[in-house]
């Protein structure tokens, strides 16, 4: 698996707090959850190949 990049990030806790609670009920970590929803995103804005395209 390819290394991941780190890089600090500020959040209005208000939004962490919403993001917590959403990703508790997705059983992922915060951290995964950000990661699961920037990628739906690139991807529906066509910024990342879906897997099904390739």
């Amino acid at each position: 698996m390819a290394k991941k990049k780190s890089f600090p990030l500020r959040i209005d806790p208000e939004l962490y707090d919403v993001l917590q609670s959403w990703a508790k009920d997705e059983f992922r970590s915060v951290n995964g959850h950000i990661e699961f929803l920037l990628r739906e995103a690139a991807k529906k804005h066509g910024r990342l190949p879906r897997k099904d395209d390739k």
